[in-house]
C-alpha cells in the first residue's frame, strides 16, 4: 500500500514575530510566507504551491473524499436519511478514511437558507433520526434543513472531516446537473454569486468549510442549445469569465478557502478550421472522430482552454485548484476505450494519450495548479461489469492518482446512483466492502494504515484508526515551497496537430532542490510568560494547541533553546526531562486521546 510521501523533518530558518496588539504568536518562514497561528477554526486552511497542496505549517496534504449528493436533488437532506441514522452514517465515512465530503449543492437551496425560507420538504425518517426533529423524539417533525445541515457540519468536524460545498446546479432537481450552464431561467448569473457569497460569509470562521466548487460539469455544444465555452471574451456564458468572478466574489470575504474549477465539455479544434459554432457532428465523416469539430471528453474535464486562457485569481492564485470528472467505460463507451475493436482495449498508455494528458493530465505535468479528481466511480460487480473494463479503469485511474498525488473525491457514498452505483447499499446500511477495497489505497494514510485527517487537532474518525495531520508530521513546521524548483529548458520538440492525439515532445529537466537554511539554536521566547505554569503551553501564550507541539518539536530537535518556563510546561509527563515522550503525550492530549497533563492526580 503507498502512502503520501512524508517530508523531510529537517529544520528550517525560522524569525518569531509577535502580532501587534494581539498576543499572537505567529511564525514567520525564511521565505516570509505568513503561517497563521493555531486555533479550532483557523487553523485548517490549505493553499497550493506548483501542483501539491500544503497546510499553514507548510506540510503536504492529500484530499481524498468522497461525494454525497441529496441537498442538490429535493431531498432537502443527504439521501439516505430516510433510513439510516445520518451521525452514524458520518462516522462510517470518517472510519473508512474519507478526510473530504464533496456535498452537491443548488444555487436554490442555498438562496432559500439565506432568506430563511420554507423547505419544500425534507426527507428525514425521524425514528432512525431522532436527534433531527424538533423535539428530538422519535417520529417527530424534522428540523428546518439548514439547522440539519449545520448538525452535519458539526459532526464532520468532531470526525476529523473537511467540506467542499458544490454548486451542482442552478435549481434544486434530480436532473438539475444536466442544464449545462451556472444560471437558467429561474436564477441568473447574479443570483449564483449572491449564494456563494452567502455560503461563503457564513463559514467564513469555521475552516470545516475548507473548498467551494464553483459549478459542476459547465457543458454543452452550440447546436445544443445553451453550452459553457472557455475563451477570452465577455461572453455570458464563458465559463472562465464567470469562474474568475465567482472565485473574486468569494475571496474577497475568505481569501483561505480553495477554489475548484471544473472544465467544459468540448473545445474547438481550431488547427482545423473550427470554432465556437461549428456543428458538433460532421456527418459526412461520422466514423472518424479526429475530423470531427471538438476535442471532447466528459462533461467537466475538457481544459483544453486552460492553456491558452487559465483561469486569474491575481493575488489569490494560491487558492485555485483544477477539478476534472472522469469515467469509465459503463457510464459511456467513449472511443478512447476502444470498445468496437475486439482485439484492442485500453490500458495507462492510451488512457494518457488518447483523453488523460490533453484535456487535463498537462496542467499537473507543468505544474501549472494542483487537480482534483471531483468525481470518479463506477460499478466493479460482475452483474454490471461481466468484462471487467470499468474495474480496469477504475485501478488504473485510482494507481495514477497514488502516484501523482492527486486529490480527489470519489462518487459517490449514495448507493443510488444509477450509472455507477455507491460504496454503500441495502437502504445505505452496508458497505460495498469490494468497491471499497479498491478505493482505499487512494485514502491518504500512514506507513501503519492509519488514515490522516485535514485537521491539526483532529483524528480521522471514531475507530482509533485514525491520526490527525499535526500527529503525522509531529508538529514540525515545514518551509511552505517543499517539492523541488524544476526549470525546464526545451531541447527539441516535435508537433503533431493534424489530430486530437496529443503532441510528442522531448524535453530536458534540470532539476534544482531548495535546502534548507542552516539554523542555529536561538532562545525561544516570548514577550511575557505566563505566571501560573500551564502544562503544555510550550509557547507561553496561556493556552495549549499545535502551535505548542510545533514549539515542542523545535526545542527538542535543537532548533530552539527553552527558557525555564517552556522546559516545565513543556514536561507534560512531569518526568523531570524533556524528551519524545513528552511529544508523543503532547499530540495525544491535542487529539483528545487523553485528557490531562501533567503529574498524575
Amino acid at each position: 500500500m503507498k502512502s503520501l510521501r512524508r517530508l523531510t523533518a529537517a529544520a528550517v530558518s525560522l524569525a518569531l514575530t509577535i502580532s501587534a496588539g494581539s498576543g499572537i504568536m505567529m511564525y514567520k518562514s525564511a521565505s516570509e510566507t505568513p503561517v497563521k497561528a493555531a486555533d479550532d477554526c483557523h487553523d485548517d486552511w490549505i493553499h497550493a504551491e506548483g501542483n501539491r497542496l500544503y497546510d499553514m505549517n507548510g506540510n503536504e496534504v492529500w484530499l481524498t473524499g468522497c461525494n454525497w449528493f441529496g441537498y442538490n436533488v429535493g431531498s432537502q437532506v443527504f439521501d439516505g436519511v430516510w433510513s439510516q441514522n445520518m451521525h452514524q452514517m458520518l462516522n462510517e465515512i470518517a472510519d473508512h478514511g474519507f478526510n473530504l465530503l464533496r456535498v452537491p449543492m443548488s444555487t436554490e437551496i442555498l438562496l432559500q437558507w439565506k432568506n430563511n425560507e420554507p423547505d419544500p420538504m425534507v426527507k428525514v425518517n425521524t425514528y432512525a433520526n431522532p436527534e433531527l426533529s424538533v423535539d428530538g423524539t422519535e417520529g417527530g417533525d424534522p428540523m428546518y434543513s439548514f439547522d440539519i445541515w449545520n448538525l452535519a457540519v458539526k459532526w464532520c468536524k468532531e470526525n476529523g472531516i473537511k467540506i467542499m460545498i458544490d454548486i451542482h446546479s442552478a435549481e434544486t432537481a434530480s436532473a438539475g446537473h444536466q442544464v449545462p450552464v451556472w444560471y437558467s431561467d429561474k436564477f441568473s448569473e447574479d443570483d449564483w454569486v449572491e449564494a456563494l457569497e452567502w455560503v461563503t460569509e457564513y463559514y467564513k470562521d469555521d475552516d470545516t468549510l475548507i473548498a467551494l466548487d464553483l459549478k459542476n460539469e459547465p457543458h454543452g455544444k452550440k447546436d445544443e442549445g445553451t453550452f459553457a465555452k472557455w475563451d477570452d471574451s465577455d461572453d455570458l456564458n464563458n465559463w472562465k469569465r464567470a469562474a474568475e468572478r465567482g472565485a473574486k466574489a468569494v475571496l474577497d470575504i475568505n481569501p483561505n478557502l480553495l477554489i475548484m474549477v471544473e472544465g467544459i465539455e468540448v473545445y474547438p479544434k481550431f488547427e482545423n478550421g473550427m470554432d465556437w459554432n461549428s456543428p458538433s457532428v460532421d456527418y459526412a465523416h461520422y466514423d472518424d472522430p479526429d475530423a470531427q469539430p471538438y476535442h471532447g471528453t466528459w462533461w467537466g474535464g475538457n481544459f483544453r482552454g486552460a492553456k491558452e486562457f487559465p483561469i486569474d485569481l491575481g493575488e489569490h492564485q494560491k487558492q485555485l485548484v483544477y477539478s476534472p470528472h472522469d469515467y469509465g467505460p459503463l457510464v459511456y463507451k467513449q472511443t478512447w476505450f476502444y470498445l468496437d475493436d475486439p482485439d484492442k482495449t485500453f490500458d495507462s498508455e492510451s488512457l494518457m494519450n488518447d483523453c488523460w494528458r490533453d484535456n487535463w493530465f498537462y496542467l499537473y505535468e507543468n505544474e501549472t495548479a494542483p487537480l482534483l479528481m471531483g468525481e470518479w466511480g463506477g460499478f466493479i460487480d460482475e452483474e454490471h461489469d461481466p468484462t471487467g473494463e470499468n474495474t480496469k479503469w477504475m485501478t488504473l485511474l485510482r494507481d495514477l492518482m497514488i502516484e501523482n498525488h492527486i486529490n480527489h473525491t470519489f462518487w459517490c457514498f449514495n448507493e443510488n446512483s444509477g450509472d455507477t452505483g455507491g460504496l454503500v447499499y441495502d437502504n445505505f446500511g452496508k458497505w460495498d466492502e469490494e468497491k471499497y477495497a479498491l478505493v482505499e489505497p487512494a485514502l491518504w494514510q500512514d506507513e501503519n494504515g492509519k488514515f490522516i485527517s485535514l485537521d491539526h487537532q483532529r483524528p480521522m474518525g471514531q475507530s482509533g484508526n485514525g491520526i490527525s495531520v499535526s500527529e503525522y508530521y509531529g508538529g514540525t513546521i515545514q518551509n511552505p515551497v517543499t517539492t523541488p524548483k524544476v526549470t525546464e529548458k526545451p531541447a527539441e520538440t516535435v508537433t503533431e496537430q493534424t489530430t486530437d492525439k496529443p503532441a510528442v515532445t522531448t524535453t530536458e529537466k534540470v532539476t534544482v532542490t531548495d535546502k534548507p537554511a542552516v539554523t542555529t539554536a536561538k532562545p525561544s521566547t516570548t514577550s511575557e510568560e505566563p505566571s501560573e505554569l500551564i502544562y503544555g503551553d510550550v509557547d507561553g501564550n496561556g493556552k495549549v494547541d499545535v502551535t505548542d507541539l510545533s514549539y515542542l518539536s523545535l526545542i527538542l530537535i535543537g532548533d530552539r533553546k527553552a527558557t525555564e518556563y517552556q522546559t516545565k510546561a513543556g514536561d507534560v509527563d512531569a518526568s523531570g526531562s524533556l524528551n519524545l515522550a513528552d511529544l508523543a503525550k503532547l499530540r495525544q492530549y491535542l487529539s483528545k486521546v487523553t485528557e490531562t497533563l501533567g503529574p498524575a492526580k
